[in-house]
């Protein structure tokens, strides 16, 4: 989901980083300028008070759907790299799945912080009634490690190929918060089958890639005995 840029690194992400590194610049300002601005609209919405009858819950409801937008972006870039064979989505997503995060640990913090007080008991209690909010906070447990290992320094402690099996967790990530949202629906699930849709394609397009992938190294093999 998030993918530094290493300036030794030989992985294909890394490469394309470099390639577009100097005539994109202002991509990944522009990106982090764009995705802070729903929060700051949030923000003079709640000032203003006009966040309707129930500020906290539609505080919770956009800030959950921007965080799983992000997530779901962030993931989208690698299955767009293959189809198009462009290189700036892996740019930027790193950049996307650090501002999912932002997002997610908002929504937390509205939830514990302002909704209840940081009563500790008061929020078991309402994880025993409402198990979605559950299905939420393992997404966000998952996630902490893949926000705090998005550095280049914690990429070359972790090494490239076991902080590559640690982040494809953002895909379990992503399932947990679409279920989170259908959980959370409860009637009109349209809105949440569009993201399940949309990661079951991006699904596809990544195991496609991979199939072929092996397939292109066996015959590799093959040929080479």
């Amino acid at each position: 989901m998030v993918s530094p840029a290493l300036p030794a690194d030989p992985s294909p992400d890394a490469r394309a980083q470099k390639k577009t590194s100097g005539k994109l610049a202002w991509l990944v300002p522009a990106v982090v300028t764009g995705g802070l601005f729903p929060a700051a609209v949030l923000l003079l919405r709640a000032v203003r008070k006009d966040l309707g009858s129930n500020p906290i819950a539609e505080a919770l409801n956009q800030l959950g759907l921007l965080a799983l937008v992000l997530l779901v972006l962030s993931l989208a870039a690698t299955p767009l790299k293959i189809l198009t064979g462009w290189n700036w989505p892996i740019r930027i997503r790193k950049s996307l799945g650090l501002l999912g995060f932002f997002y997610a640990t908002a929504h937390l913090l509205v939830y514990a912080v302002i909704d209840q007080a940081l009563a500790l008991r008061a929020i078991a209690e309402d994880v025993a009634k409402r198990p979605f909010i559950m299905v939420g906070f393992l997404g966000f447990v998952l996630l902490v490690p893949l926000a705090l290992t998005s550095t280049s320094a914690a990429l070359k402690r972790l090494g490239f190929a076991r902080w590559k099996r640690l982040h494809r967790l953002a895909y379990v990530i992503a399932i947990l918060g679409v279920v989170h949202f259908f959980m959370r629906v409860k009637k009109d699930a349209t809105e949440p089958m569009i993201y399940a849709g949309i990661l079951g394609a991006l699904f596809v397009v990544r195991i496609v890639s991979f199939l072929r992938e092996r397939g292109t190294k066996r015959g590799q093999g093959a040929a080479a005995q």
